[in-house]
């Protein structure tokens, strides 16, 4: 034993190894047993014995049981001879796992004690009796493997019980390299199968053969090594057992030459083997029937003719040949199609599907396109229930890295810290699990803020803007950077710009992942200061920004390690929430650009915007300077520098159109600005404007600067997709809204054949809230509307403020789900209202809100 351990640390060989005590030990047990014979001759017959589990496949590892299978016929001796091996081996320094069985018990499988039937399918006869041999091989194994369906059942039961031990993954930083998920045991559960396969005459070969056997060779070697490292069974691939494996190149080469390897690239190798055993595994369990999930959710969706792919027995299979001759596997229209029903639905691809799209990666290359057409098919990706393990698909085969090549810098990362569970790679996608986890309902009894965070995803404006910032926060982690927070967003930048995503989009998302870290930090103070919240605050901005960075944190914190998101700090993620969104709306009016502030070149964020937007007008810095003076620092934080850019021009052209109008039709959400000097009743005249047209106002807001130079701007869904399937249309309608803003047209009559549309039932009723407060602003009160949101209603109410002589000197109006809650910042002849202009406005406002919900 010494001399094979000598041999191992020198070649790292550790099939060899293997091999060597194998053979070893199977002469020490023939000795053992001719001496036995030698004393009792009577022996001969009716006794034989084999080694069965991973003695039987010639698997011996330093500290592994020797499991050693007697087979009995009515011979009265055994048992003193059987006892005397047992003890001489134990004397030996063996760990022995010895029973004793006559054939007929090896001819059934018992599900109340499985393992003993899952080691008899390694049956490997050693001595003895020729007939018992012969009878176990030629008659009792093939009678073992027709209790197939047991065998299934029992093997699934088991292994989906040990995966589960395991998250369901074997991206561990930490990996066992036995039980794991692509582990050695899996390696084993795989060729069970295949056998059972060929028992039942289905001769279908392996997938991928030759690199599942280098796998198991290399598991193999790194197991003998853990054995020798540790002097016991300990199959824990800890991080100073990397290290060390990586430095004598464990499983990379064998014999003395071979070099010492870094431990991140070391483990990249070993996930690498563990993907292969793995899918093997799953192949199999797929021919054989075997379940791998206790729960497979598979929802319905119907897939049109000529698609190039079809759903059958819950797998997705792509066509042969598509209509027009070419191979679905090579089309990446078809291909993004396919893993958007595998996101959807939750089915899975079939092995053969899934080996001809990865073997067709570099046509799907040449013909990929980028652009919108691009993001709208990731996206729907993206926002499908199932989308974690679709992309787990796409990343197992090399497509997530053809479309976001940013993506394989974090390919089976490990980055060694105290808190983390998974890779890099892995943490990501479990993220995006738990977000969609959200989505659906909360369970019963589950606590109050789980409803909640289930509420607040349900009410995003676009969410493939946050599972996308999710898919890319930790890219930085691949860069050698000590910001990765930065440098992901960095690297997200060159995405956004291949996906050509409109600026307010991927400001969010960009906002996002710069300051994905930004809210647990928050947590880690005192959450109830209001210096706390007022910094956090300025981090995010917008309602939306804050919905989406509180999502993110929930599902970022829960993806580290299955108890990291305790009850205590998911309650405290939700006040933080709270205490901002009303730091938000309580706090833009007394935020304002000054003169003095834009001249400073300082580091921080806002003044880097406020030098790029300097830049931009170069030439023109003094009425550039002008133009900022005044506005709120939320306009400067909610807004690229070149958006502020292009509003400073459009103010150039008041001579020529005092009603500047900018618009922006996205796949999910339309922008449109409008820039000019103020006047009354502008806000309402937009509004009332995209009510006429049947638009949906979901946010919208209003600035002016020190010049009353005004910018609203409103995002809205096109409800009745009357610009989308109208191109033609779009200019007209910005020429509407124009007319309309600057009196030119009338809404009324617009409006009036709106009212005779039918109106939905809403599926929940808020009851309406008008709150005043005086606190919020040194000249102005701010005004706060929380009620119903149903179509007309932003115009209704902007049009009662306009009827009192009111001037708005910023709006900021959003929607969560069906809840409208819009403010205010409302002064009358630059002073705040007086008690009885509040009470008018109430009721106007009470009256107004009640009419246009009717």
């Amino acid at each position: 034993m010494a001399d094979i351990r000598r041999d191992f640390e020198r070649t790292a060989d550790g099939p060899a190894a293997l091999a060597a005590r194998t053979a070893l030990v199977d002469e020490l047990v023939g000795r053992l047993w001719s001496a036995e014979m030698a004393a009792e001759p009577k022996l001969a017959n009716g006794v034989a014995f084999g080694a069965v589990g991973g003695y039987g496949r010639r698997q011996l590892f330093p500290s592994s049981d020797v499991d050693l299978l007697f087979l009995v016929e009515k011979n009265d001796l055994a048992k003193e001879a059987i006892r005397h091996v047992s003890q001489a081996l134990w004397d030996c320094g063996l760990k022995i796992a010895l029973s004793s069985r006559p054939t007929s018990d090896c001819e059934k499988f018992e599900a109340t004690n499985p393992e003993f039937g899952l080691s008899l399918m390694d049956f490997r006869p050693l001595g003895g009796d020729s007939k018992l041999l012969s009878r176990m091989q030629e008659r009792c194994l093939p009678r073992l493997f027709k209790h197939d369906k047991s065998i299934l059942a029992e093997l699934g039961s088991l292994t989906r019980e040990r995966h589960k031990k395991y998250g369901n993954t074997l991206f561990h930083l930490e990996p066992n390299i036995k039980d794991c998920p692509g582990g050695l045991r899996d390696g084993h559960v795989a060729i069970w199968l295949h056998r059972i396969l060929s028992a039942k005459g289905r001769d279908v070969p392996m997938m991928q053969a030759e690199e599942f056997r280098e796998a198991e060779e290399f598991l193999t070697s790194v197991r003998v090594f853990l054995h020798y490292r540790h002097e016991r069974d300990d199959n824990t691939l800890e991080w100073r057992s990397q290290d060390a494996a990586a430095e004598l190149g464990i499983g990379l080469s064998r014999g003395p030459d071979r070099r010492s390897a870094d431990g991140s690239y070391w483990m990249r190798v070993y996930f690498r083997h563990a993907r292969v055993v793995e899918r093997a595994h799953a192949r199999e369990a797929e021919l054989t029937g075997m379940r791998l999930s206790a729960d497979e959710t598979v929802k319905s969706l119907k897939i049109p003719s000529g698609t190039g792919f079809r759903i059958r027995d819950r797998r997705i299979e792509l066509e042969d040949r598509m209509a027009s001759g070419s191979d679905p596997a090579h089309e990446p229209e078809v291909v993004l199609a396919v893993f958007a029903a595998m996101a959807a639905t939750g089915t899975k691809l079939s092995p053969e599907s899934e080996e001809r799209i990865g073997d067709g990666i570099p046509l799907l290359s040449a013909h990929l396109e980028e652009g919108p057409g691009l993001w709208r098919s990731l996206s729907k990706i993206l926002t499908g229930e199932f989308a974690a393990n679709a992309l787990r698909t796409m990343h197992a085969i090399g497509m997530l890295e053809l479309i976001l090549p940013e993506f394989h810098g974090i390919d089976a990362l490990v980055i060694r810290d105290a808190y983390h569970r998974y890779t890099v790679d892995e943490h990501t996608f479990v993220l995006i699990e738990t977000l969609h986890g959200l989505e659906q309902p909360a369970p019963q009894g589950a606590p109050d803020w789980r409803v909640k965070f289930g509420a607040m995803i349900r009410e995003l404006q676009n969410p493939g803007l946050l599972y996308l910032a999710a898919l890319l926060h930790d890219t930085g982690k691949g860069r050698a950077s000590d910001d990765h927070a930065a440098e992901s967003a960095r690297m997200a930048t060159s995405v956004i710009e291949r996906l050509e995503m409109d600026s307010y989009d991927a400001g969010l998302v960009l906002g996002l992942i710069e300051n994905h870290l930004e809210m647990s930090a928050a947590l880690r103070r005192d959450i109830f200061d209001a210096e706390t919240v007022r910094a956090f605050a300025s981090k995010v901005q917008t309602p939306e920004a804050l919905r989406m960075l509180t999502l993110f944190t929930y599902a970022d914190i829960n993806a580290v390690h299955p108890d990291a998101l305790t009850p205590w700090k998911a309650e405290n993620l939700w006040r933080l929430s709270m205490s901002t969104a009303n730091q938000l709306d309580r706090s833009v009016d007394e935020e304002r650009v000054r003169t003095g502030e834009v001249r400073v070149k300082g580091v921080r964020r806002r003044d880097t915007r406020v030098a790029r937007f300097m830049e931009l007008a170069r030439g023109e810095e003094e009425i550039a300077t002008t133009f900022l003076e005044g506005f709120p620092e939320r306009y400067l934080e909610t807004r690229a520098p070149e958006t502020i850019f292009r509003h400073f021009e459009m103010t150039r052209h008041f001579a020529e159109e005092p009603f500047q109008i900018a618009f922006r039709h996205g796949m999910n959400m339309c922008e449109i600005t409008l820039v000019t000097q103020d006047r009354p009743r502008l806000f309402a005249g937009m509004a009332g404007a995209l009510a006429a047209w049947g638009m949906n106002v979901v946010t919208a807001d209003a600035f002016a600067n020190a010049a009353g130079v005004v910018v609203d701007s409103f995002r809205f869904t096109d409800t009745f997709r009357t610009l989308e399937l109208n191109e033609s249309e779009r200019e007209r309608f910005v020429t509407s809204v124009r007319e309309m803003v600057a009196g030119r047209a009338d809404v009324e009559s617009m409006l009036r054949s709106r009212r005779r549309a039918k109106r939905r039932a809403p599926r929940v009723l808020v009851e309406t809230r008008i709150e005043f407060d005086d606190s919020a602003s040194s000249h102005a009160t701010l005004l706060q509307i929380v009620t119903q949101d149903v179509p007309g209603l932003l115009r209704a109410v902007s049009t009662v403020i306009s009827a009192a002589g009111l001037n708005v000197e910023v709006a900021l109006i959003d929607t969560e789900g069906e809840v409208a809650i819009d403010v205010f910042y409302l002064s009358s002849n630059a002073e705040r209202l007086s008690p009885d202009q509040k009470k008018q406005l109430r009721d106007a406002l009470q009256e107004a809100i009640e009419l246009n919900a009717n």
